[in-house]
């Protein structure tokens, strides 16, 4: 699938932005910018593809490096480096597989999906790191899906910057024991991709997930999670998040996750401490993975 894609990475200690997804051991051009820099480009370029790659290459002094190099630490997409200023948060039970295939009514009244708050911007992990979970959870399930990005200028309007992809990571096991408990549920790492899609939010999104366990495959499955698999229209979901105060301080980022299909979970699978998730989302070219750890809670001092 043919969308602009773009990226940020920090490259010996300094932020750096690249265009198209890279290709392993091919040359990689990236450009610096300061934080913040891409995130106030989006704003200004009112989501012209030519104005927002012309502010952050005009002028700029490009470096050449190779794709995959290790100096190369990808980011979060148009993460700001100040800690609280970039929010992660998501819609629950989203997607038509639990809603008896069905869509909602094109002429009824909208009732919002449930929301949930992940965390803040910095508390996302990016590909290859490990997603930590609270010891002995109750059981696990991996959530692929996409992520909106969104970037709020100085009045507090959102603009939609792109999307990218994301496994949220959570104790489905916990939810089900009660879902009052759904916000101690969500606190598990989340994954995402650091690539940053300039599209429209995308209807179709296919891909498959492997676990795999002692270096060998323990289960395996398909998803889709697109806009034309969820129920509720994605305009109305966001129209109604950013009708609160709360998520259009001026200069936020926030990553909102559409909702899932289902998983290992609804097939028996139970996820392990160890376990690696790989996550290829095959109609876009993107492929990360990550592995679970379970990490004991710390004593208060």
């Amino acid at each position: 699938m043919s969308v602009p894609t773009l990226f940020e990475a920090t490259y010996r200690g300094a932020r750096h932005v690249g265009f198209g997804l890279p290709e392993p051991g091919a040359p990689q051009t990236l450009h610096p910018v300061a934080d913040g820099q891409l995130a106030a480009a989006v704003v200004a370029a009112g989501g012209s593809e030519a104005a927002l790659r012309a502010a952050v290459t005009d002028g700029a002094e490009s470096v050449t490096v190779t794709a995959g190099d290790p100096e190369v630490r990808p980011l979060p997409p148009l993460l700001p480096t100040a800690s609280g200023h970039a929010l992660l948060s998501g819609f629950m039970g989203t997607h038509k597989k639990k809603w008896g295939g069905l869509s909602a009514p094109a002429d009824g009244d909208f009732t919002p999906p449930k929301w949930f708050f992940k965390g803040f911007g910095d508390w996302v992990r990016m590909p290859g790191e490990a997603l930590h979970v609270p010891a002995e959870p109750v059981a696990l399930i991996e959530e692929p899906e996409v992520a909106l990005v969104y970037v709020n200028d100085a009045d507090g309007r959102p603009h939609y910057a792109g999307y990218t992809f994301g496994n949220d990571l959570c104790d489905i096991g916990l939810h089900r024991r009660d879902p009052g408990y759904n916000p101690y549920c969500k606190l598990c790492d989340t994954a995402l991709a650091p690539w940053l899609f300039l599209g429209e939010p995308p209807r179709s999104v296919t891909g498959r997930v492997t676990i795999e366990r002692d270096g060998a495959a323990a289960w395996s499955g398909s998803f889709d999670c697109g806009s034309d698999a969820l129920y509720f229209r994605v305009p109305d979901m966001v129209e109604h998040l950013f009708s609160f105060p709360a998520v259009r301080r001026p200069g936020l980022v926030n990553y909102v996750l559409l909702g899932a299909d289902e998983a290992s979970f609804h097939e028996g699978f139970r996820i392990a401490d160890g376990d690696r998730i790989a996550i290829d989302v095959k109609s876009h070219g993107v492929a990360f993975a990550n592995t679970v750890r379970h990490v004991s809670p710390g004593r208060p001092a």
